[in-house]
C-alpha cells in the first residue's frame, strides 16, 4: 500500500496496537513478526521497515521485545502486540443498547486510496491523506473511552471487515439494529473521486456483498456511498457505542485530546439485526 519500508512499519504497528486500545487496554510490549526475503531484497530494507514499527511502538511508550523472522518470497510484517485490562474493565464489540450512539474516531476510504496508490493514480497529497490517518495511534481514542467509564457499552477497530461488516458484528447475537447516517460519517475526500471510477479493492465489494443480508438503505444512497461504508480499512479508527447521556462529553473529550475526525454517525436501535442507512 505504500512505498516507503519505514512508513511501511508504522502502519503496521499502529495497527496491531488498535486491538489492545479497542478493548480498553493499556499496551505493555510488542514482538516483531517478520517474513522476508533476504536473498532478493537489501536487508536495509528490513531495517528500515523494523525501525518505523519500533518508532510507532515508542509513541505509544512502550517497547519491542524480540520475534521471530522467516526467509520468505514475499515480504510481510507485523507484530503481536500484549496489553493489560482489568477484568471487569474489557469492553467487547458487543453489547450495544437501543439508544445508544454511535461514534466512529476515523474517517473512512483507506482502501479506496491505497488501491488508486497501487495503481499510480493516486497524488502526494493524496498519499499524505492516507498515511496520515493509517499511522495514527488509537492511542488518544482509547484512553478517552476508558476515560468515558461504564458509559461506554461496547467498541470494535474498523479495519479490514470495513464499517459495516464491524458494525454488523456488533449487533452481537441480534438484539439491536443500528441506524446510520451517511452525511455525518467522515471520509477522506478524496475517495469520493476515485470509487466514482471505479478504484475499488476487490475486499471492499465482497465485504459489501458480505453485509446484505443487514442492510436497510435509503432510496438516495448510491451504489458509490455503499461502496464506501463498506470499505476495507487499514488501521481504522474505534467505532463506539455509548450511552446518549454521555455522547457529548466523550466526543467533546475525543475532539480536545488528539481525535479531531471523531463523529456522531448514529445510535442503535431497537429493530434487531438490521442496519438503516439514511
Amino acid at each position: 500500500m505504500v512505498d516507503d519500508p519505514y512508513v511501511w512499519g508504522g502502519i503496521a504497528a499502529a495497527n496491531a496496537l488498535s486491538d489492545v486500545y479497542a478493548m480498553g487496554g493499556t499496551p505493555l510490549f510488542a514482538l516483531n513478526v517478520v517474513n522476508f526475503p533476504r536473498d532478493t531484497l537489501p536487508m536495509e530494507v528490513l531495517e528500515r521497515v523494523i525501525q518505523g514499527g519500533a518508532a510507532k511502538v515508542a509513541e505509544a511508550g512502550v517497547a519491542i521485545l524480540g520475534g521471530h523472522s522467516v526467509d520468505d518470497p514475499e515480504p510481510k510484517f507485523g507484530l503481536v502486540a500484549l496489553g493489560t485490562v482489568a477484568p471487569s474493565r474489557i469492553l467487547r464489540n458487543v453489547g450495544a443498547r437501543p439508544g445508544d450512539a454511535l461514534l466512529l474516531t476515523k474517517p473512512l476510504g483507506m482502501g479506496i486510496l491505497t488501491t488508486a496508490i497501487k495503481r499510480g493514480l493516486a497524488s502526494d497529497e493524496t498519499i499524505a491523506a492516507a498515511v496520515g490517518v493509517m499511522s495514527a495511534l488509537n492511542r488518544a481514542a482509547g484512553e478517552a473511552v476508558v476515560r468515558a467509564g461504564s458509559v461506554v457499552h461496547a467498541t470494535t477497530d474498523v479495519t479490514g471487515f470495513g464499517l459495516l461488516g464491524h458494525l454488523s458484528e456488533m449487533l452481537g447475537d441480534g438484539t439491536v439494529g443500528a441506524a446510520l447516517e451517511l452525511g455525518h460519517v467522515p471520509v477522506l475526500e478524496d475517495a469520493w473521486t476515485f470509487v466514482e471510477r471505479e478504484v475499488v479493492p476487490g475486499g471492499t465489494r465482497r465485504n459489501l456483498a458480505g453485509v446484505a443480508s443487514f442492510m436497510e438503505w435509503s432510496e438516495r444512497i448510491t451504489p458509490e456511498q455503499q461502496l464506501v461504508l463498506a470499505d476495507a480499512q487499514t488501521s481504522g479508527g474505534l467505532l463506539i457505542a455509548v450511552d446518549s447521556a454521555g455522547v457529548d462529553r466523550l466526543l467533546a473529550d475525543l475532539q480536545g485530546n488528539g481525535v479531531p475526525a471523531a463523529a456522531w454517525i448514529g445510535e442503535f436501535t431497537a429493530r434487531a439485526g438490521r442496519i438503516e442507512v439514511t
